[in-house]
């Protein structure tokens, strides 16, 4: 190797290269591991609703990784009702007949919240 005497990688290839295989092996960090979390939920949820809405039982979900503690925000209706989101894809658990299912459904214009006026 040429360079500095405390050069610690032959090029820039080699560092990045060593850079993630630590990452891949002590998994990252709690940023990684949430947006991948937050992906894999937002593609789940993707395959299951083609239509804009669904239902599908909790364990289908559960089964494939699907975590519901992982959300990027939340809509409530006039029922009362409280849709989680990841990204543009929503959720909703619901128990139906002695099983428990998820709504799936998609963002609509409507669910934006309503703009508030700035105050001097």
């Amino acid at each position: 190797m040429t360079g500095r005497k405390d050069k610690r990688y032959c090029d820039v290839y080699c560092k990045s290269a060593h850079q993630y295989q630590v990452t891949k092996t002590t998994g990252g960090t709690l940023f990684r591991q949430i947006d991948s979390q937050l992906k894999k939920n937002r593609a789940i949820l993707k395959g299951y609703n083609k239509s804009g809405m669904a239902k599908v039982r909790s364990e289908v979900l559960l089964k494939e990784g699907f975590d519901p503690n992982f959300f990027t925000h939340y809509w409530k209706n006039q029922k009362g009702d409280v849709y989680l989101f990841v990204y543009e894809y929503g959720f909703l658990k619901r128990n139906e007949r002695g099983s428990d299912k998820y709504v799936l459904v998609l963002w609509q214009e409507y669910m934006k919240p309503p703009k508030t006026k700035a105050t001097p």
